[in-house]
């Protein structure tokens, strides 16, 4: 009887103890970063859009903070994905090389420390629902990479599993002809949906993924509402090509790309209300930013830079500047940032907002900016950003409003240039504060400034590429 009563006694101080390690992990911040795809800097109403109509968007610049000077570290997919993900330049964590395609045998290397890896290890859960493109292998998928779950497509959807080889007709035209028989033109694409490591729709619908990456997104938070929680939320669309559920679909398709940014709206809807019913909404950091800048030459199929130069796959900034908004406990409703800052300072401002320092044996390329988010500083603690080409060739330097690029006559992928060695470099340098367009070259007025940046920038890259840490490849054992 003696033990008995110890036993029941051994318990319930087990059980009192093991509640107070959840009121505490549930207490802790939760995280869910929205990612969009080729989302262009003026696609937003809150960005200055007025066409697209963006009013769930639009309610975390209301109760949040907007970044208007927000950086993504390449101007196309995986390696943009890469710096977000761990803090780095991607030349850093070798995943600067352009885009991974369904026949790439190389990935992020597991050894990086994720956003998702610092968390899990302060006992949130974890998961993906979106776009991966950081290797396709189940050795470098989500799960491998600091996520519980993950439910998503592994690469971009206009790429075809390994099995295929068809492609649909490409341009403008050929995406006008897929937005108006979407259900005859789905199978064309052959891209698969994973559900963990294993391929589990092929092909995937891809009429529906936006609304299913969010539905998971709902169910996952709800299932973990009593414990802290990380939700990364990178969805498909608007990368084309372009798809919608058919009960929200207009069969215009001059109308496609504001059709597709205005349902991912309102999935950011539902997944907001969520948040409110379960009255997390307080203790929830909601970032919603995307990956790089529009596809211009895709047209109506593509988005707007608004008032930046250029788009996707350039070093301007429309390819690299990209709308943010962060909402949160602590963050000042209704606020403007205008302050250089981006997607590589977000994992070391998480390790900041949780106590939890990050471990020392892998260097970052972000800083903390915390005290950004929060409005307790008016100055940004950076004040240099690294531009490299989608090739992941060094480009460029941003020093406080001074840009500089130097800019290599164009070649092919994978492609010598013969004409190349003979072609002029273009050198380019902007003052941001007054030239946002970046259309007057300022570099013959300030040629001691072009050469100190020169100077800054080969510095800068000199240490990453003497420090660069291999990605994971296929036969690694």
């Amino acid at each position: 009887m003696k033990s008995c009563t110890q036993l029941l006694f051994t318990l319930s101080i087990c059980a009192v103890l093991f509640s107070c390690v959840n009121k505490t992990q549930a207490s802790d911040p939760n995280f869910v970063i929205i990612f969009a795809d080729d989302q262009g800097y003026g696609d937003l109403s809150c960005f200055g859009s007025e066409t697209i109509k963006t009013p769930n968007v639009d309610r975390l610049a209301e109760e949040g903070r907007k970044f208007t000077s927000f950086m993504v570290a390449s101007p196309v997919c995986t390696p943009s994905r890469a710096a977000l993900l761990t803090g780095c330049y991607p030349k850093r964590v070798g995943m600067h090389q352009h885009v991974l395609f369904p026949t790439s045998t190389k990935g992020l290397n597991p050894s990086e420390h994720t956003i998702a890896d610092h968390l899990k290890s302060q006992g949130y859960a974890t998961a993906c629902f979106g776009k991966w493109h950081l290797g396709h292998h189940p050795e470098v998928l989500p799960t491998s990479n600091g996520f519980d779950t993950y439910l998503g497509i592994p690469y971009s959807n206009d790429m075809n599993h390994p099995d295929n080889k068809g492609k649909p007709q490409g341009g403008p035209a050929g995406m006008d002809i897929l937005w108006k028989d979407p259900e005859s033109t789905l199978t064309k694409w052959k891209t698969p949906l994973i559900k963990n490591e294993e391929i589990i729709e092929l092909p995937v619908d891809q009429r529906t993924v936006t609304r299913r990456y969010t539905q998971n997104a709902i169910d996952f938070i709800k299932k973990h509402r009593d414990e802290s929680f990380f939700v990364y939320l990178p969805h498909s669309m608007p990368h084309i090509p372009l798809y919608v559920p058919d009960d929200v679909r207009d069969p215009n398709p001059l109308n496609a790309y504001i059709n597709v940014i205005e349902h991912i709206d309102s999935e950011v809807g539902r997944l907001l209300k969520t948040l409110d019913e379960l009255k997390l909404s307080d203790n929830t950091y909601v970032i919603y930013t995307t990956d790089n800048g529009p596809w211009l030459p895709f047209k109506h199929h593509g988005g707007s830079a608004g008032p930046l130069r250029e788009g996707k796959g350039t070093t301007f900034e429309g390819g690299q500047r990209v709308p943010c908004l962060i909402r949160g406990p602590g963050i000042p409703a209704g606020t403007v940032c205008d302050e250089l800052t981006g997607t590589i300072d977000v994992l070391p401002t998480i390790a900041a907002l949780t106590n939890k320092p990050l471990p020392k044996q892998n260097k970052i390329d972000g800083i903390d900016v915390s005290k950004l988010w929060m409005g307790e500083t008016e100055q940004s603690p950076r004040n240099e950003f690294v531009h490299y080409t989608s090739q992941g060739n060094l480009e460029g330097l941003r020093q406080d409003n001074w840009k500089l690029l130097v800019k290599k006559p164009k070649q092919r992928r994978n492609q010598k240039n013969p004409a190349a060695s003979k072609a002029k470099v273009q050198v380019m340098l902007f003052d941001l504060s007054k030239d946002i367009g970046e259309q007057n070259n300022l570099a013959s007025v300030h040629p001691e400034i072009v050469e100190r940046l020169q100077q800054r920038m080969k510095q800068l890259d000199d240490e990453i590429t003497m420090n660069a840490r291999r990605p994971w490849f296929k036969n690694d054992k």
